[in-house]
């Protein structure tokens, strides 16, 4: 015959089972419904034992927020893969202590995006090894981690592909697809002149953002450089004429970094 302190003791197993069965259950359809954050972080709550310390409205909130959180970072990390960088850089990490004529303030005022808001250009010049690639990348990364869709591309490869697209028919698919990006960066620009087919592809990107999203340009040539490289003249016009305005200049000067470094 069982004594009513078995009987509670008896009581009190069954529930406890019933409260780790129904957590698992729990765990489980957080896992079907993709809430992976909200998972983890109950799972880490269950696992300290500390459930009893939150009220109804704390634990909600906890696995709101660490849900909340996930989904960011992981739009964050679709962002930076679709964007298609050559590697990876940070604003934080840009050294302003070597003379090469960067402006700490004026990258600092980039940082927010709001250029991006406003649909400014910012244009990066200067020779090789003054660390152009990783400046304008560090500012695609900072647009992705804003929630930005970002688009990198090596210009004479970007031109190459599109003439491809021009003769298999997803041309039009491909000029859209960069349409929507909220930013277009096109790395070493003017490493080769653009023939007649490239100027007016070019032409037509900007076309198609003017006014209403960004680009970001690196560069070798000065800025002075850059209509010699369009072959053809009246879309060289059109096309620095908006490039132009409206614009961030950055204009590197002074010794290979890579080289000294070395």
């Amino acid at each position: 015959m069982t004594t009513s302190g078995e009987a509670i003791i008896i009581k009190t197993c069954v529930t406890i089972k019933n409260k780790k069965d129904m957590n698992e259950v729990t765990l489980e359809k957080m896992g079907q419904l993709r809430l992976f954050g909200m998972k983890e972080s109950f799972r880490a709550i269950l696992e300290s034992k500390t459930t009893e310390q939150f009220t109804i409205d704390q634990l909600l909130a906890s696995l709101v927020q660490a849900e909340w959180e996930e989904q960011e970072n992981r739009r964050t990390d679709r962002l930076i893969k679709n964007a298609g960088f050559r590697y990876p850089a940070s604003l934080e990490e840009i050294d302003y202590s070597y003379p090469r004529n960067l402006d700490k303030n004026q990258i600092l005022r980039l940082v927010d995006c709001n250029y991006l808001e406003r649909a400014e250009n910012v244009l990066v010049t200067g020779a090789t090894g003054l660390g152009k690639s990783y400046l304008i990348s560090a500012l695609g990364y900072q647009a992705c981690l804003m929630g930005y869709k970002v688009l990198y591309r090596n210009t004479q490869k970007l031109f190459n592909a599109l003439k491809v697209n021009k003769v298999d028919g997803s041309y039009i698919k491909e000029i859209k697809r960069i349409e929507k990006q909220d930013l277009l960066i096109l790395d070493d620009f003017g490493l080769q002149p653009l023939d007649n087919i490239s100027s007016l592809t070019l032409m037509e990107i900007i076309e198609d953002r003017f006014g209403k999203k960004s680009i970001i340009i690196g560069s070798q040539l000065p800025l002075e450089k850059w209509y010699d490289i369009i072959t053809e003249k009246t879309v060289a016009d059109a096309i620095l004429d908006r490039i132009l305005n409206s614009s961030h200049k950055i204009i590197l000067k002074g010794d290979s970094l890579i080289r000294k470094k070395r």
